[in-house]
């Protein structure tokens, strides 16, 4: 059973404050971007620190460790959104999404700093300038500054994958150019004619490429769509599985249960109810002579 995380949307703008020597955490899964409105803050971790001046922008994934923290100084103000690359099917392809998964992990990508003068903050700048609540104009705003702030790292993923055998090389380049939603429409008879493979070569190069058996996999992005109705829409449970592909309610609600903890209809009360634990996520600090010198160091 995995830990119960609560539901929180992805693509919006928000509004943070935090006391001097205040902290946070950053819980949710997926990459952050936050801008520094008003005051000076610092990245902290065991192996980097970072200054962060007004106006510089700090974008970190989830995986990245280290606290945010406030100045002694002053009160910090923070414009921020997250980005949740599996909930996009539609529209970022799996090599994509396989590929932001990876950089989540690696130093060179989880973590960086865009000073005030960097194009990146001079748009996220303008973008909270001009924001207007959480339209879908907005959204494709804050999806395009992530994709700058990626830099060109994004648009050559394929570098980082190396092909092994043909086969792999034909599944990689098909996942490049196939969205999650796409792949719920092919089935593993068709995958195996298109890779011109056994199916028993293609269950193991899909294993290891992906992460996943196929099938697997198929039920996860149908999991993650049922998810997203259950939040977002009135619909019932069983058109939510209609919906989401399960042909069977009843295999619906067993593997809802086995991915999560509950049945969807208590995961939708528990998404509805839960709201962001400010306590949790910002803890006034106490000022100790110890993190004085600390923060006076960077």
């Amino acid at each position: 059973m995995k830990a119960k995380i609560p539901f929180e949307p992805h693509l919006v703008l928000k509004e943070l404050a935090l006391q001097p020597g205040g902290e946070i955490t950053l819980k949710f899964s997926g990459w952050y971007l936050l801008r520094v409105s008003c005051g000076i803050a610092y990245w902290l971790n065991p192996r980097s620190n970072h200054e962060l001046f007004t106006g510089s922008v700090l974008m970190c994934s989830d995986r990245a460790v280290g606290v945010i923290r406030a100045s002694q100084v002053g009160k910090v103000m923070f414009h921020s959104f997250r980005f949740q690359p599996e909930r996009l099917g539609g529209l970022i392809s799996l090599g994509e999404q396989q590929f932001l998964q990876l950089a989540a992990t690696q130093d060179q990508y989880a973590v960086r700093v865009f000073d005030p003068a960097a194009a990146v903050s001079q748009r996220f700048k303008s973008v909270c300038e001009r924001a207007d609540g959480s339209c879908f104009s907005l959204r494709l705003q804050l999806l395009e500054l992530f994709v700058e702030a990626f830099g060109k790292e994004l648009h050559t993923h394929r570098a980082m994958v190396v092909p092994v055998l043909d086969a792999t090389t034909r599944l990689t380049r098909l996942l490049d150019e196939t969205s999650p939603s796409d792949l719920l429409e092919l089935s593993f008879g068709d995958l195996v004619r298109e890779m011109r493979c056994t199916p028993r070569h293609l269950s193991r190069i899909f294993q290891q490429v992906v992460g996943m058996s196929f099938r697997q996999k198929q039920a996860q992005v149908r999991l993650i769509r049922a998810q997203e109705l259950l939040a977002t829409t009135e619909s019932k449970v069983v058109e939510v599985a209609l919906e989401s592909g399960f042909r069977s309610p009843c295999l619906f609600n067993m593997m809802f249960k086995r991915h999560f903890g509950v049945t969807p209809a208590q995961w939708r009360v528990q998404s509805r109810k839960t709201k962001p634990d400010r306590t949790s996520e910002i803890r006034s600090l106490m000022p100790r002579a110890k993190a004085e010198l600390a923060l006076a160091s960077l």
